[in-house]
């Protein structure tokens, strides 16, 4: 309990997808107007705010780990728990020491009002908990807006997800499908660009699947893109089967939709596609990737990849690597199957061998490193505009390009959002190396690597 009249402290933490991180940010700003601190993870702190992800066994068990964590340096913090893990596993949780409060998805972004005044946070014999088993289908708005703490700020406009695929949790820890209404969206974004932010990122469960009173994802973008000071919107994860031909042709004909899609492919076999209930066949994607190639030259391309999937035999993994090899990918995320209770795919027969997973996910990781060194050395010798995160990393300004090119210029300033024309004349596997005209006012030489 806090005993004195100092400010109380609030520290939040993030795992899983943007769109958490997102809705992490909104939590962050009504603590603040509530009178919190906010102090960074990991410092002494009066209350801790997790917002959990359950898509992987690994994400829960960083989410107990993190509780265990804080409870060492301050071990009087009130700790509540919200998000998936909050939604899917509140049994669980229940039963690991030092939680008071579990809040799911339900009622996430109010759960400030279910803490208690923050001069009456103490421990709880046995945690609070805050969750509907089924979570309501409408079309919502946001109460709160947040300043978000990156440059490239985070817009929501969907939640949850109808897909079903047979090894996913999401549609049971965020519900089904569900749009922001579309004027609460420009509304939000206005206020970011009045902010000085120039690219938002839409995110979603689902964010291809976007429907609102006649709208779609393509009327959002074409929206947005009417905001003065808005310069850049970015598309976060979207699925295959809901890249349009419009959606690309906006994008080649865009000046602001960054040429940039992160569509996952899971797999590259027929057959486990087909267990996965993903609906589309390998020659599908590869017909979609080579389209949206045409239709946008420099698009920058990175996809999710699943390991180990019940029943991927040796020709299948084969498959897989050799599609993930084809493709022009800048990157790609790779992810070992894991099961998780109330999906379909748990019932599967023919699990994989564990440690052939492990060598699996190491052989996909290294052709994605390879696959992200090619995309950077494509670029020496162009000349791209930047924008740049805030602060300096190791003598680098750091930014990005509009198809997700990491860039580091040697600097002596802050350039947080601002947008700088770099050319490229090194590439590693983590960034491009750049430089500015020598009359820059942010030229400075080239540190020795």
């Amino acid at each position: 309990m806090i005993t004195n009249t100092a400010q109380p402290r609030a520290s939040l933490h993030t795992l899983g997808c943007r769109l958490n991180q997102a809705e992490t940010s909104i939590l962050g700003e009504r603590l603040r107007r509530d009178g919190y601190q906010l102090v960074e993870f990991g410092q002494p702190t009066d209350l801790l705010v997790l917002n959990t992800c359950s898509v992987t066994e690994d994400a829960e068990r960083t989410s107990r780990y993190l509780i265990r964590k804080t409870l060492k340096h301050s071990p009087h913090a009130f700790i509540a728990v919200t998000g998936c893990y909050a939604q899917t596993g509140p049994e669980g949780l229940k039963k690991q020491a030092g939680i008071d409060l579990i809040v799911g998805n339900q009622y996430k972004l109010d759960l400030p009002s279910y803490l208690p005044p923050s001069d009456q946070l103490q421990k709880r014999a046995t945690p609070e908990v805050h969750r509907t088993k089924t979570i309501a289908r409408d079309d919502f708005e946001l109460d709160l807006y947040a300043q978000p703490d990156s440059t490239r700020a985070p817009l929501k406009i969907q939640d949850g997800c109808s897909t079903m695929c047979s090894f996913c949790i999401i549609p049971s820890a965020r519900g089904q499908e569900r749009s922001r209404m579309l004027a609460d969206v420009l509304r939000e974004a206005k206020q970011l660009a009045d902010q000085g932010y120039r690219e938002v990122v839409l995110t979603g469960v689902n964010i291809g699947q976007y429907r609102q009173n006649g709208a779609d994802l393509c009327t959002v973008i074409r929206k947005l893109e009417q905001i003065a000071g808005l310069e850049r919107i970015r598309i976060s994860s979207i699925e295959p089967t809901t890249v349009t031909d419009e959606l690309l042709d906006l994008m080649a004909s865009s000046q602001k939709l960054c040429p940039y899609l992160h569509i996952p492919l899971q797999s590259g076999d027929d057959g486990i596609l087909s267990a996965m209930n993903r609906s589309y066949s390998a020659g599908e994607y590869r017909g979609l990737i080579e389209r949206a190639l045409r239709k946008v030259p420099n698009l920058g391309l990175g996809t999710d990849i699943m390991v180990g999937f019940p029943g991927e035999d040796d020709e299948a993994f084969d498959k897989t690597l050799q599609l993930a090899t084809d493709l022009p990918f800048a990157y790609f995320h790779v992810f070992p199957y894991s099961p998780r209770p109330g999906t379909a795919a748990i019932k599967l027969p023919h699990p994989v061998d564990p440690a052939l997973v492990k060598r699996r996910t190491a052989i996909l990781t290294a052709r994605s490193q390879a696959k992200r060194l090619a995309f950077h050395d494509r670029h020496i010798g162009t000349t791209v505009p930047v924008l740049f995160e805030s602060g300096l990393q190791e003598g680098y300004g750091v930014g990005t390009t509009a198809n997700f090119l990491k860039v580091a210029v040697a600097s002596n300033r802050d350039m947080a959002n601002q947008v700088h024309q770099v050319t490229i004349s090194a590439a590693s596997e983590r960034w491009v190396i750049g430089h500015f005209r020598n009359n820059h006012p942010s030229a400075v030489p080239l540190p020795i690597l």
